[in-house]
């Protein structure tokens, strides 16, 4: 991690990084005290981001009086395809800055375009949290939509939630003989990136390396897992799961083109939400996606209701903003050439590409 010396400001308040492995522990204690905190607000995830795609970490930390005020877990992307960007946080869908006050936000902002300067980074990318706005901000909030809503009391009341298509195709999948596996050692682990690399592969993306997977589980401990649908011992449908605050977030799954056959994927979010309960959750939150999409439209048809997402973006004078969406029509001939792509060889080139998205 770059050097950063505090500085202290006119308002008393000081800004440094901190390594998030060596001094995360009182970081991580302010962060779960916080209603509005996310599991990228985490020190350990952005230790596993740095551990798992070689993106340095820097975590800025604003303290007033000596007490933390507020932080901004940041992520150094470089990717020779994409480009360079400070993200906040990195291969997160939030985890934006979290202070106290609009002062200190406006001061974590600052010191966070100061750092891409000094980091040679010509984008900086802040997902959700208090959004800065004015001197080169720019604000979106068209591309994306988060999907949330309460756990239902018990299994038959879930299903009740679900719209009647969708219940239809749940019931169905119940009936099939599919098991369910949950757990976080390396038959899981194995189960979980087979699946998903697949999946990713038959969308035309490129698939994440399995170090970053491997570093999450690691790094978050029992506040993630991997559920997984088989089918005659055949792993079908698998998800890595986050917990935090009361909430479950399905955050890195997918289905193999059997999967469809079995309705393993229905299955899979129902079996979540049930283990999810029985852990004590509250609330399931869907995660993000883009209008106009098959997972937009699929997260609707399970009763979710879309509510827009906010992100910011601020770039040096002269330079395009970064665009690492598959869905830009930019990348269409490319995303068809991947989906054609031997299996073993999308895995194999995949990492070396997706590990510069953040």
């Amino acid at each position: 991690m770059a050097p950063m010396r505090a500085g202290v400001r006119a308002d008393g308040v000081t800004i440094a990084a901190v390594d998030p492995v060596r001094d995360g522990g009182a970081v991580e204690a302010w962060v779960r005290a916080r209603a509005d905190a996310t599991p990228f607000h985490l020190p350990a995830w952005s230790a596993a981001v740095a551990r798992g795609c070689g993106q340095p970490a820097h975590y800025l930390v604003a303290r007033s009086g000596g007490a933390i005020a507020g932080v901004l877990p940041l992520s150094a992307i470089h990717s020779p395809l994409f480009g360079r960007a400070l993200v906040s946080s990195g291969f997160a869908v939030g985890g934006g800055i979290l202070a106290g006050d609009d002062g200190v936000a406006a001061a974590l902002a600052e010191a966070a375009w100061a750092l891409a300067g000094r980091l040679s980074t010509p984008s900086l990318e802040l997902r959700g949290g208090w959004l800065p706005e004015g001197d080169g901000w720019h604000i979106s909030r068209e591309s994306y939509a988060g999907f949330t809503r309460p756990l239902a009391a018990d299994d038959d009341a879930e299903l009740l939630a679900i719209p009647r298509k969708q219940r239809a195709e749940v019931r169905r999948a119940l009936g099939f003989p599919l098991t369910v596996e949950i757990g976080r050692g390396e038959r899981d682990r194995a189960a979980h990136y087979a699946v998903y690399a697949a999946s990713v592969r038959n969308l035309g993306t490129p698939v994440f390396p399995r170090a970053l997977f491997e570093a999450m589980l690691d790094a978050l401990g029992d506040e993630a897992d991997i559920l997984t649908i088989r089918h005659e011992g055949r792993p079908v449908a698998s998800v890595l799961s986050l917990y935090f605050g009361g909430c479950v977030m399905p955050y890195w799954g997918g289905g193999t083109t059997e999967a469809r056959t079995w309705r393993a994927n229905d299955l899979m979010y129902f079996a979540l939400m049930r283990h999810a309960r029985a852990r004590g959750c509250t609330t399931f939150d869907f995660g993000r996606s883009k209008p106009g999409t098959g997972a937009f439209a699929f997260k609707r048809n399970w009763g979710f209701v879309p509510a827009p997402l906010a992100y910011a973006t601020r770039t040096a004078d002269g330079v395009a903003p970064r665009v690492v969406n598959p869905l830009d029509p930019k990348y269409s001939l490319q995303v068809a050439a991947w989906r054609r792509l031997p299996l073993w060889l999308a895995n194999r080139l995949g990492p070396m590409i997706a590990r510069g998205l953040g």
